[in-house]
């Protein structure tokens, strides 16, 4: 029952979508009024940026201390809603995962208790669990954390440049030209987490298949019958061997990923800065633009990262659910007599 894929190299299968999108149907609306929230929650977070540019050139540099405490003011509540939105968002979002990881896991349980007894003496009771647990998980994240953020990073990055441009196209323009250097080892990086992180669920999902074969009355007899505990002992430490080795490349690989980005990001906002500064010296910016800028840069590059490796994160959610169909599709092995 175990298959190994490529998920950077798959094509997306219209079918499975069609089905996939089945399991969202009960839930339509609430999926609406979360992507609904995520618009609200980008436009909140570029307003805060131009809100502080108006501190700064329309208040504290003409010394209008009346405008200065009503935006102070404004952007405290502004602060406030968009925590209330982002409660709303996490509410929205589990109560559509929750109620799908529901959905999947007593049709999948429905499903296997009317299996023959055929069936169970074949399939090992670990593969089962797992795929009733970790993989329904992983399909429950492509109608919550995948499309949540493939939405809510696209709209975001549009809003962000957009608003960019339009305080300077000159800024902006020499920001993105360091991009490339961000997007490229982020989609390559990205691709190695992933198979390592596949990797990891594998030796995971072979330890516990030991563990649930080996911690009952059957696993331990057998074990006991034909005297091999030292063996089972030494197998079991190898698996748990190779899973403390794959955790600690993938804590390694996401230091030097996390390090390079936000490198990257130390280098646009240090040429942000130095154009920038240059444009205030020259009259071309105010100064409340410039950090204006410089803050709407800081919101540019988390979505871009994570659009970056959009595709990995959605075949990986298709994967799940074609591990999840996998079960649901099997027919009987041999029919018991009613």
């Amino acid at each position: 029952m175990t298959r190994d894929r490529s998920i950077s190299a798959k094509s997306v299968n219209r079918a499975l979508i069609r089905r996939i999108l089945g399991y969202g149907r009960p839930y339509r609306l609430f999926i609406t009024a979360f992507l609904v929230t995520l618009v609200f929650t980008s436009l909140l977070s570029v307003a805060q940026p131009l809100l502080f540019r108006r501190i700064i050139d329309q208040g504290i540099s003409v010394g209008d201390s009346r405008l200065v405490t009503f935006t102070a003011l404004l952007i405290g509540i502004i602060a406030i809603v968009d925590a209330g939105l982002g409660l709303v968002a996490r509410w929205f979002s589990s109560r559509i995962g929750e109620g799908l990881i529901y959905d999947l896991r007593t049709e999948v349980y429905s499903h296997v208790q009317d299996q023959s007894v055929a069936f169970f003496t074949r399939a090992q009771t670990g593969a089962l669990i797992s795929r009733l647990n970790s993989d329904v998980i992983g399909a429950q994240q492509a109608f919550t954390s995948t499309l949540g953020g493939v939405l809510g990073n696209m709209i975001s990055l549009v809003i962000v440049l957009i608003t960019m441009f339009i305080l300077s196209w000159q800024v902006t323009l020499v920001s993105l030209l360091l991009v490339p250097l961000f997007i490229v080892p982020a989609r390559w990086m990205g691709r190695r987490l992933q198979g390592m992180t596949r990797q990891s669920m594998q030796l995971n999902s072979d330890m516990s298949v030991q563990m649930s074969e080996r911690f009952n009355v059957s696993g331990a007899l057998l074990v006991k019958l034909f005297g091999r505990p030292a063996d089972e002992a030494a197998n079991f430490s190898g698996r748990a061997e190779q899973v403390r080795d794959i955790g600690v490349k993938m804590a390694m690989a996401n230091r030097w990923f996390f390090t390079a980005l936000t490198l990257v990001a130390a280098l646009a906002t240090a040429v942000t800065y130095g154009l920038g500064g240059n444009l205030v010296i020259s009259g071309v910016l105010t100064l409340g633009t410039l950090l204006a800028l410089v803050g709407l840069l800081a919101q540019l590059y988390g979505p871009l990262t994570a659009l970056s490796n959009v595709r990995v994160e959605v075949m990986t959610a298709l994967v799940s659910f074609e591990r999840v169909f996998e079960i649901l599709d099997l027919p009987p092995l041999v029919r018991d007599a009613p």
